[in-house]
């Protein structure tokens, strides 16, 4: 089961580098993590051993993260493909149903990393992190009941559930 969790993470670190959420380092450590728990192939090991010196990591990253997923049989996405993206919301709503992250979170990721320019997946998201941002622009200087943030998160938690569950949402 160690190695699955390492492939998996290893993936999911693929995913969120593609999309510009997560980082070159945290792609080669998911590279280092596969190695300890003894998934191996010639260009996972060089990849891990990518030095993770700032500046020069993501062009490196670029050159043998590709071949290294294919020796896994996982998938590589370009930077910036919409299935990349797709993947990667789905990847942030598991993490929201696993209770790693918050709704907020997840709606200010959406935000921050898809746009509007994005995937249409992540639309109900960037909608709901506006909402956010009105409903606490207007209860900032007055209290408000919890209920009403309550049923923002519950719907959030649902925009999850349909990304992760429905089928649909896997094709558009």
């Amino acid at each position: 089961m160690l190695r699955d969790d390492a492939l998996a993470r290893f993936q999911d670190a693929a995913i969120l580098w593609s999309v510009g959420s997560g980082t070159a380092v945290e792609v080669i450590e998911a590279a280092c993590d596969c190695l300890v728990a003894g998934v191996d192939s010639p260009t996972l090991r060089i990849l891990a051993g990518i030095s993770p010196a700032r500046g020069s990591e993501s062009d490196e990253l670029r050159r043998w993260l590709e071949d290294a997923l294919a020796e896994l049989a996982l998938t590589y996405y370009r930077e910036g493909s919409r299935q990349g993206e797709d993947e990667a919301l789905r990847i942030m709503a598991r993490r929201l149903l696993a209770q790693v992250i918050t709704p907020r979170d997840l709606t200010s990721w959406a935000y921050r990393f898809i746009t509007w320019d994005g995937t249409p997946m992540a639309a109900e998201l960037i909608n709901l992190e506006i909402t956010y941002d009105i409903f606490y622009a207007d209860y900032e200087e007055h209290d408000y009941t919890s209920t009403a943030a309550d049923d923002l998160d519950a719907a959030v938690i649902a925009e999850a559930h349909r990304l992760v569950c429905n089928t649909s949402a896997a094709n558009g």
